[in-house]
């Protein structure tokens, strides 16, 4: 049987957003409490995330959200990272929310910063794994903003999207 190159570049990029999610999941999180969502985005899929970044970027004088909705629609997969915003319960010894305690942070509608660490700690496994099967990607605020305007992480207060290509050059370096 004969294989395109295409063909296997774009089951190695398929394969690698799978162990990039898997890599998230074990990643360590706080108190070992796992509030982590993921998933992948693909083909035709890619371009309600890309129109929704150019729709944000009108709204909030953005333009680097135009920018990188290019990049959404050059990219053969995205890989989505989000986290529930579910205080970790470490009380008044924290306080690193800017509130005395868990409770009052939640009533505030705070985001708990447990929350924000555990989801950085996920997106640098994730972006290893990337790095280590030679797929191009690319941290991204934007993309994952959009994805959770969309719903695509419905229980997630916040999420971080990495866009994956395998080519010749990196979409995502030397943009304008």
């Amino acid at each position: 049987m004969l294989y395109s190159s295409h063909d296997a570049e774009q089951a190695h990029l398929f394969a690698t957003a799978q162990a990039m999610c898997a890599a998230a999941r074990t990643a360590p999180k706080t108190k070992g409490q796992d509030y982590l969502e993921t998933c992948i985005v693909t083909g035709d899929d890619l371009e309600p995330l890309a129109a929704k970044m150019e729709e944000l970027s009108d709204a909030h004088n953005a333009a680097f959200l135009r920018r990188d909705a290019g990049n959404i629609r050059s990219s053969g997969a995205v890989v989505l990272l989000g986290a529930k915003n579910v205080p970790h319960g470490i009380n008044g010894l924290c306080q690193y929310c800017g509130f005395p305690d868990c409770a009052a942070a939640a009533a505030a509608g705070a985001a708990c910063v447990y929350t924000s660490m555990d989801l950085g700690i996920a997106v640098g496994s994730a972006s290893a794994i990337a790095a280590d099967n030679r797929v191009d990607g690319r941290v991204m605020f934007s993309a994952g903003r959009a994805a959770l305007a969309l719903g695509l992480l419905p229980d997630c207060s916040m999420a971080i999207a990495i866009p994956l290509s395998v080519s010749g050059k990196s979409p995502y370096f030397d943009r304008k």
